[in-house]
């Protein structure tokens, strides 16, 4: 699928594969490998921005997905997001819906809302709120209605 239809359909907390289309190269050869892994990975869907007019400049829509986050002894350094253009040439794939139950984590309310935490459960989201602050955050149940429209445009 396009990334127009995760932009359009897949709901947030969802794992995304993206791929150019190319076949992985051999271990050996470091560098073609390092830039083919740069276009062919996994995240979690944490954001979808809509376009936007800056002046005369028109930025299009994107979604962004969190790859990965690095550091030791629980302590998170770096954390690693990736923002693809809805006109891109990438294919992605959902391989992961969040389960019906679940709770996001939300930074604020409205449509410009980036997931900052996935629940197993209410309970959880609001222990995990009351550890991390986040005045403004908002909960959102996974309810069974994005599993259903989900799989009508997987067919």
């Amino acid at each position: 699928m396009s990334a127009q239809l995760i932009y359009d359909l897949a709901p947030l907390g969802a794992i995304i594969r993206f791929s150019d289309g190319t076949p992985r190269p051999p271990e050996r050869h470091r560098k073609k490998l390092a830039a083919w892994q740069h276009r062919n990975s996994s995240g979690r869907l944490i954001r979808k921005e809509a376009g936007r007019r800056v002046g005369n400049t028109v930025i299009g829509a994107t979604i962004t997905l969190h790859a990965g986050d690095y550091g030791g002894g629980g302590v998170v350094l770096l954390r690693v997001h990736r923002t693809f253009s809805v006109d891109g040439d990438l294919r992605f794939v959902v391989i992961e819906r969040p389960r019906v139950g679940a709770v996001r984590v939300l930074s604020r309310p409205g449509e410009d809302a980036e997931l900052i935490y996935l629940a197993s459960g209410r309970a959880d989201a609001e222990t995990w709120l009351q550890s991390h602050g986040y005045p403004d955050a908002v909960l959102d149940e996974v309810t069974a209605d994005v599993d259903v429209m989900e799989r009508r445009t997987a067919v």
